[in-house]
């Protein structure tokens, strides 16, 4: 761990961690079978391909240790990767000179995509089966998945069955749907696109709410809700991806099935808040009174719950009577933090 422990290797706002939490989508849309799976190269090459996963091991024999950054805020460090450089596949398919970004599409529920520019990614990005020397995890993108490590991971996707080659740029899944930042670079930290930010007037429209009814499903990005005490508690299915509700006055607060992944809410009054179901990925308690709220079936991957700061201050919470009861991701640190508090998972 000492190598961990270090900051070099980690970009801004990343928390270090040796476990491999599940991102997105834990499991392939029906029929994905590792037997009559098919990997489809197309697009711009003078020779589209279509490979057998027999095939593609075969190839695939070369390891590669990189580090991983998701955009929630996790790291892990020096993870060995077992595939083979997606340039070596291109370069069978005989890339056309008109193609300027690579496309790839996943056999998920949602039709998950994404891409990258062909540059970036012939220099960069690799066609894995086996991470740390054992086969993929169905949850982590077997048989196939790419990974691109000098990008945020939702750049790298699981399920892979198609590579197209594109002479313009398509948004991806998550880039579409959650404003996600089309360069995904961790050290610039480019996690949401900036030209998605909440406007002054719909910031405005949701400080004056009474009814969050029309909020529920829009996604809400970097508004700044500091010291917020809105009209009405009920704030079910709310999304406020990477807002800062610093010292906002939430008591009672219903957030069930709320997505608030990347938000600032720290100093925040939730006492006897429900997070039930909700997405509180890379989310920052530190500071914020938990006192008697609810966490059930919820996503708590990188989620903070203290901060620490130089000369040994801490920014921590208050979790007396805080129920956490079937959450997934917690990192290492932040689940000895409310052990020692009293707070044990259910």
């Amino acid at each position: 761990m000492d190598d961990q422990k270090s900051a070099s290797w980690l970009p801004p706002g990343q928390a270090a961690t040796e476990k491999f939490p599940v991102v997105g989508e834990a499991a392939p849309a029906p029929g994905l079978d590792a037997r009559d799976w098919r990997l489809t190269v197309d697009g711009l090459v003078a020779r589209p391909l279509t490979l057998s996963l027999d095939e593609i091991l075969r190839l695939a024999r070369r390891e590669r240790v990189a580090d991983l950054h998701c955009v929630t805020g996790w790291s892990r460090r020096a993870v060995r990767l077992r595939g083979l450089p997606l340039a070596e596949l291109l370069e069978r398919a005989e890339v056309q000179a008109a193609a300027r970004y690579v496309r790839f599409v996943a056999h998920s529920a949602r039709a998950h995509d994404t891409s990258l520019p062909l540059e970036l990614a012939l220099s960069d990005t690799w066609l894995v089966h086996a991470l740390d020397g054992a086969p993929l995890a169905p949850e982590h993108g077997a048989p196939l998945r790419t990974v691109t490590p000098g990008r945020y991971f939702y750049k790298s996707l699981k399920w892979l069955v198609r590579i197209e080659l594109l002479a313009e740029d398509r948004l991806g899944y998550w880039e579409r749907e959650s404003a996600y930042h089309n360069e995904a670079d961790p050290w610039r930290e480019q996690r949401f696109d900036a030209a998605r930010t909440a406007s002054a007037e719909e910031v405005r429209a949701l400080r004056a709410a009474r009814d969050f009814s029309p909020w529920r499903g829009r996604v809400v990005l970097r508004a700044r809700l500091g010291g917020w005490q809105p009209h009405a508690l009920d704030l079910r299915g709310v999304q406020l991806k990477y807002c800062s509700l610093r010292r906002a006055r939430l008591a009672g607060a219903d957030f069930s099935g709320a997505n608030l992944s990347l938000s600032n809410l720290e100093g925040a009054d939730l006492r006897g808040c429900d997070f039930s179901g909700a997405d509180l990925e890379g989310a920052s308690f530190a500071g914020a009174d938990l006192r008697g709220a609810r966490i059930v079936d919820a996503t708590l991957t990188a989620t903070r719950f203290f901060r620490d700061f130089g000369g040994g201050r801490r920014l921590a919470a208050r979790v007396e009577g805080l129920q956490l009861a079937r959450v997934s991701g917690l990192l290492e640190d932040q689940a000895a933090f409310l052990r020692s508090h009293g707070v044990a998972e259910a």
